[in-house]
């Protein structure tokens, strides 16, 4: 799913870079969010496939296999992965872009996900083999909703949801402030 939202990040953000063409008169500037959308749908499948996992671990408990490299390979993905989501959050925020920050989230999850199966191979060291279904829960849980909040967005900005009632009216009120405007005939606005 990595190299997989990884690709659709670099693909969306190619195609929405793209300048306003015959076809596309107002650019293809969209394309950031159909992506944003298909990263999301692809972080709820990872995360329920994760709750499916983590009620069978709890179910079916079984022997962590604890190895050093196990540690290793934990610590280097969780670096990397840090430095990954602090690098695409801050490009994300700089230019207000949904996609890459979609990705970013992604790489905050791994992170989250690796830590956690970290530290439930430690407590398997104990016999507290539990902890791996317990926690997977809840990270399952949270990668949905985050992936769900994505595709909201997305969805919100593809369909061209309106701003809410409070500021169309806090905009009509200052345009009313204006002598000069007669009358507002067509109101088109987004969030």
């Amino acid at each position: 799913s990595d190299i997989l939202n990884s690709v659709m990040t670099y693909v969306g953000n190619r195609i929405a870079s793209k300048e306003a063409d015959d076809d596309h008169n107002l650019g293809h500037g969209k394309a950031e969010y159909i992506y944003s959308m298909l990263i999301s749908i692809t972080m709820m499948i990872l995360g329920l496939t994760l709750l499916i996992d983590s009620f069978k671990a709890i179910f079916n408990p079984s022997d962590y296999h604890f190895t050093i490299w196990l540690v290793i390979v934990c610590l280097i993905t969780i670096g990397t992965k840090l430095i990954l989501f602090i690098y695409t959050h801050s490009i994300g925020k700089k230019y207000n872009n949904l996609l890459v920050d979609a990705n970013s989230k992604d790489h905050r999850n791994d992170v989250v996900i690796t830590t956690f199966n970290l530290i439930a191979a430690f407590a398997s060291l104990y016999g507290f083999y539990l902890l791996d279904g317990i926690v997977g829960i809840g990270i399952s849980l949270w990668i949905v909703y985050t992936g769900f909040k994505i595709f909201q967005e997305s969805y919100d900005v593809l369909m061209d949801k309106s701003i809410s009632k409070e500021t169309k009216d806090k905009v009509l009120k200052i345009i009313d402030e204006h002598s000069e405007v007669y009358k507002v005939q067509h109101f088109n606005a987004t969030p």
